[in-house]
This record gives structure tokens, sequence and C-alpha cells, in this order.
């Protein structure tokens, strides 16, 4: 039996030219609209921040019940492309129900089909990506997926700030869906046959067997990157949502969006450079690297309560740009660091995806409790402490994967 690992992969220009627009159609396809859901709940259906945190926060538990079974089928399945057009083809479904049928049981329903969709997307298009072109190009490759999902959400919120402004809201569902036909068609494009099933899961041997469950439980480097996760995410995500809604307060659903757009093209344009940079240095080590991606949280949190100018609260955004470019390139290489070999890579990128998940979905629905109870400046100020927890947490309790991933191959 040929080990997988002596298998050096001669990916076509067609696959990697797919795989390219795939990444920039999925930009915003794998997150749904979530920040410009907030918007259309509270300009244009007048919910209450509570409610609005609680459909926000729908779609991240749905995630996170289905991100570690979703990591499983991946590694399990020779089928991953028409998984991946299903996924995006319930996106669409899902987007369009939002503003057809606006009601409160509708929209939640369509975040539960979202947070199924987006499950399947990071762990599949990571399989994806390492069984084109393997374990030794993957730090690179990994950047340039990140380049291009980048650059796919710079169009994105450009042209649904132009929709949201010129048109109507809920444009941007539409731009949604379209988005998630295209990005079927670029998956549709990559060849079967040069996928490497057993190179797509992280095996160095056909024959190797394990036990996920086990591997998760024996790995305390694995489990304190797990919990730095959610802390981050869900110190994180919320931030956004809460910028927009803050900057919503002087506008109308037009202005809104437009300013949620632009909130959104700042932070993007940054993180297009910035994965191609990490997927640069990420070979020379991935801790200093994180290390920054975690400092920047807490500062850009405390940032937003010093300033109400619109401009300089946008301008800020360019710390998110930072810290999110350098996260979304060193998640899956640190996790593809630590399964090397075991053939689990997809199921542990499933977990910590769970962790990941779980901690945003948990810190929507906690600032809409904590706003509606007190303003806007403390629930930065308490998410910004949070931020400094899990910067803490990485310094102290997670290794430098790749010296570890070096020694294991010694």
């Amino acid at each position: 039996m040929v080990s997988s690992s002596s298998v050096t992969p001669q990916p076509s220009r067609q696959s990697l030219s797919a795989l390219d627009k795939a990444n920039f159609l999925l930009a915003d396809v794998r997150d749904g609209m979530g920040p410009y859901l907030a918007i259309y709940l509270m300009v244009s259906l007048k919910w209450k921040p509570q409610d609005i945190g609680i459909a926000m926060s729908v779609m991240g538990i749905t995630t996170v019940v289905m991100q570690t079974p979703a990591g499983i089928l991946v590694d399990r399945t020779t089928r991953k492309k028409l998984f991946t057009i299903l996924a995006s083809g319930l996106m669409a479904v899902a987007a369009l129900l939002t503003i057809l049928l606006p009601s409160y049981s509708v929209i939640m329903g369509g975040q539960v089909l979202m947070g199924i969709s987006a499950a399947w997307f990071g762990p599949a298009v990571a399989a994806i990506t390492l069984g084109l072109v393997g374990p030794q190009a993957l730090d690179a490759r990994i950047g340039r997926n990140e380049t291009f999902n980048h650059a796919g959400n710079v169009v994105a919120a450009l042209l649904a700030g132009v929709i949201g402004y010129f048109v109507s809201s809920k444009g941007i569902f539409v731009l949604l869906a379209l988005m998630s036909v295209l990005s079927s068609l670029s998956i549709w494009q990559i060849k079967s046959e040069e996928i490497n099933d057993e190179l797509a899961r992280g095996s160095t041997d056909t024959k190797e067997t394990g036990n996920p469950w086990k591997s998760l439980l024996t790995k305390p480097s694995l489990l304190f990157f797990a919990l730095a996760c959610v802390l981050f995410h869900f110190a994180n995500a919320a931030m956004l949502p809460l910028l927009g809604q803050r900057l919503s307060l002087k506008s109308d659903a037009g202005g809104a969006s437009l300013y949620m757009s632009a909130c959104i093209v700042v932070a993007q344009i940054v993180m297009i450079p910035v994965s191609a940079w990490v997927g640069k240095r990420a070979s020379q080590g991935r801790k200093r690297l994180l290390l920054l991606a975690f400092i920047v949280l807490p500062i850009r949190g405390v940032l937003y309560t010093l300033t109400s100018d619109e401009v300089t609260l946008i301008a800020i955004q360019i710390l998110d740009g930072i810290g999110a470019g350098i996260f979304g390139v060193l998640s899956i290489l640190m996790v593809s660091d630590l399964t090397q070999g075991t053939g689990l890579f997809n199921t542990v990128q499933g977990a910590i995806a769970t962790a990941v998940g779980l901690g945003a979905s948990l810190s929507n629905a906690f600032a809409g409790y904590l706003l509606q109870r007190s303003n806007y400046h403390t629930v930065f100020l308490v998410l910004s402490g949070i931020a400094l927890a899990a910067l803490l947490l990485v310094w102290l309790g997670v290794p430098e994967t790749k010296q570890v991933s070096t020694v294991e191959e010694r």
C-alpha cells in the first residue's frame, strides 16, 4: 500500500483557478449576512435589540451543533464537491425566505438553514485544498484562499452597500443567493479525480485508524487552543454588529447599510495583504503571529468607546482586518500541525469550529442582553476584557505548533 505522504499532488490549472473563484464567491456565503441581518431587523422590521441578538445567535448555535458532525463527514466522504454545492443551495433558499416571508418563525428557520450550511463550508474548503495541494504547499495555499475570500468580501460589501442604499436592504439577501449559486458553479469546475481523499483528511497512511474523541481529549495544546478560540470569538463576534447598530442610530436603512459596508470593506481590504503575508510567514512560526491577532482585539474594543465620529469608528476596523486576517489562516494551519498523520484533520477542525461558533453565537446573545440593560460603551469594554483573557490564555497555554510538528516528523 502506497502511503499518501509519498504522493506529490499535481493539481491542474483549472482546479486551482476554480478553487480561487470558489473562495472569492463563498466570501459572504460562508457566514450568511449577519451584520446586515442586524440592520434589516432593527431598521426595516423594528425588532428589539434582545430579539436581534437571539436571531443572530440561532445561526451560530445551529453551526455549533452541526460543526463537528460536518467535520467527521468531510473526513469520511468522497463527495465533498456535491455536499458543498448542496450547502450553497441551502444558503440561497434561506436568504430568499428571509425577505419573502419575513415572519419571526421564518427568519429563525432561515437562520437554522444557514447554520447548517455554514457548518460545512469551513472544513470542506480546507479539505478540498489539502487534497489538491498536499501538506507541503498548504501554508501558501491557505493564505491564497483567505486572500481571495477577503477580496470577495470587499466586492460583496461594496455591492451590498450600493444595493442597500440605492435599492433596498432586501436586495442584499438576493445578492447572497446569487453568490451562493455562482459559488456552486465554481466548486463544480474542480476536478474530482485531483482531490486526494487521504491527503484531504490529513492521513499519511491509508490503513490508519483513530478515535477522534480520544485524539481531542489527549491533546492539551489542542484544548487550550479551542478555549482561546471560544474567548476570542465571544469577544469579537458581537463587535461589528454592535458597531453597525450604533451607526444606525443616526441614519435610515439605506444609510445604515452603507455604513456597515464601509466597516466591512475597510477590514476586508486590510485582510487581503495580511492573509497573503501570513501565508508566507507562517512556516517560520505560528504563535508569534497568533499573539498579534489576539493583541489587537482588546485594543479595538476600547477604541470604540473613545469616539462617536463615524469616520473614526470605521477606520478602527483596520484592527479587525489585522486580527481576522491572521486568525483565518493560522486557525487552519495550527489544526493541520496538531493532526498531521492522524487522518482526523477535518474532524478536529470541525470541533475547533464548534468552539468558534459557540463563542460567536453566545457573543451576540450576551451583547444584546447587556446592551438592553446598559449602553454601547459598557458592552464594548466588557468584550475587551474577555479579549484580554483570551490573549493571556494563548500566551501561557498554547504552544508553538510548527515546532511541535517538526519534532514529531523527526
